[in-house]
């Protein structure tokens, strides 16, 4: 079982910048895939970045390429999404999710494929 703690969340202008973690407790932490989705109101919950169990891969939405950058410290349990250069439309409660099959090979963008989920952290950018 693997819990998961999401801040860093906040009130921001566009184009500045806001760190979310992911603290995560319980077995398995470091030897699982990695994932942060966001769900805006009225809108399906949607894939952000993912990153391997030892982050060798990483992949992430288009949107967000370039000003996202997905990462993690498995010897603090946590994984990071450092957001910089952020928009209106990144507006969402944000989620990290465990992906609990133990050094997987794949890396999942589908939400149905993770195990664990945190309770997600709002973010707010004003334009």
């Amino acid at each position: 079982q693997v819990q998961l703690v999401e801040s860093g969340g906040g009130l921001v202008q566009a184009g500045g910048s806001l760190r979310l973690s992911c603290a995560a407790s319980g077995r398995g932490f470091s030897t699982y895939a990695m994932g942060w989705f966001r769900q805006a109101p009225g809108k399906e919950r949607e894939f952000v970045a993912v990153i391997s169990w030892n982050g060798d891969r990483i992949y992430y939405l288009d949107s967000v390429k370039g000003r996202f950058t997905i990462s993690r410290d498995n010897a603090k349990n946590t994984v990071y999404l450092q957001m910089n250069s952020l928009k209106p439309e990144d507006t969402a409660v944000y989620y990290c999710a465990a992906d609990a099959l133990p050094y997987g090979r794949g890396l999942s963008r589908d939400g149905r494929q993770y195990d664990y989920w945190g309770q997600g952290t709002q973010v707010t950018v004003s334009s």
